[in-house]
């Protein structure tokens, strides 16, 4: 019977953190998009290239060689 007086103060602190930990993630937007991480893997990526890269630059030769035969 003891053991009431020091677990149900326990478990009352405990339901409170537990309630604010999700109070916060409902205010902080945890739950908004459920199913766009799901579909997201299955899509693949957009093949971009880099910044500042064009097709010559790539291939080797400069703008003013001729191409090999």
């Amino acid at each position: 019977m003891e053991s009431l007086y020091l677990l149900i103060p326990i478990s009352v602190v405990l339901v409170f953190v537990i309630g604010v930990l999700f109070w916060w993630s409902l205010r902080s937007g945890q739950y908004d998009d459920l199913e766009g991480p799901a579909y997201r893997v299955l899509l693949d990526d957009r093949d971009v290239p880099p910044v500042g890269h064009r097709a010559e630059e790539n291939t080797g030769r400069g703008k003013d060689e001729e191409p090999r035969a």
